[in-house]
């Protein structure tokens, strides 16, 4: 039995392209929901995925509403995809939480759904903690399942062996690009010291994905949330010495243009463990 059922019109689809992120691991700063949120906004709910079987409810638990001491509403965690019609083709984009169980079967049941529908590409979206100072534009690295994929001004990255803990979309994407279905993946690198949303790595991977796909969906209120955040953070550093300084040796070393190499990488994600498994 299927972890998935239609709910929505999945007809006439215009050269689809199915877009996929999950919150939880390789979304810093929920960058990447927020660039899928952003995608899918307006659009309609026509995939839903079983929750139940997928999610673990104690390490994830539902928001419950009391209302006057009564107990009126609980909202679930949801899987999803959704439909929406930009630039004349289809953009399907899975969100939801990261499935605690079963990311194998889901794998293999997402990639028949998008042989079904007749999904032309598959794109992920992620972010990472990085050493980027947050004063600059939001370094977003590539990558793909065959070669030709990207375009020239796509950058191709880390080179080399990168080996760490692997995310469910990464086992989806595997599973779709099994059965043929070019895939690629973009990877904002946010600033390892910023906590909370960060609307600059949502507006980088907007931008690649309108630059990848050829459309244009629109920033909407993304710039004004960045520029306060911006504002924000500058305050913060200039309230600090010690973090100020840190922040001028970030923007010395790490040019807008470079690609991190694999070994820069896997240091930055051991040390925002570290620094999670201590909080």
């Amino acid at each position: 039995m299927a972890l998935y059922r239609i709910d929505g019109d999945v007809d006439a689809l215009a050269a689809p392209v199915m877009v996929g992120a999950f919150d939880g691991w390789i979304d810093a700063a929920g960058a990447a929901t927020s660039t899928a949120n952003h995608l899918a906004q307006g659009g309609d709910t026509v995939v839903s995925f079983d929750s139940d079987i997928l999610n673990d409810y104690r390490s994830r638990r539902p928001v419950l509403d009391v209302i006057d001491g009564v107990l009126t509403h609980i909202a679930w965690p949801q899987i999803e995809i959704k439909r929406r019609h930009v630039g004349g083709r289809d953009l399907l984009v899975l969100i939801g939480p990261e499935p605690d169980f079963r990311w194998r079967e889901l794998g293999d049941d997402i990639a028949e759904l998008a042989l079904k529908l007749g999904v032309i590409e598959w794109v992920s979206l992620g972010a990472i903690p990085a050493a980027t100072p947050h004063t600059r534009a939001t370094p977003v690295f590539a990558t793909a399942s065959t070669e030709g994929l990207l375009h020239g001004d796509e950058e191709k990255g880390p080179q080399g062996l990168l080996r760490v803990p692997s995310a469910a979309l990464s086992s989806v994407e595997m599973a779709v690009s099994g059965v043929g279905i070019p895939c690629a993946g973009f990877y904002a690198q946010v600033p390892h010291y910023v906590g909370g949303p960060f609307a600059s790595g949502a507006i980088a991977l907007v931008e690649a994905v309108e630059r990848h796909l050829g459309v244009t969906v629109g920033l909407g209120s993304l710039p004004e949330d960045a520029m306060a955040q911006r504002q924000r953070l500058d305050l913060a550093v200039e309230a600090d010495p010690a973090t100020r300084e840190y922040l001028e040796q970030l923007e010395s070393t790490a040019p807008e243009d470079r690609v991190p190499s694999g070994d820069e990488l896997a240091q930055e994600i051991e040390r925002f463990l570290r620094g999670e498994t201590q909080d």
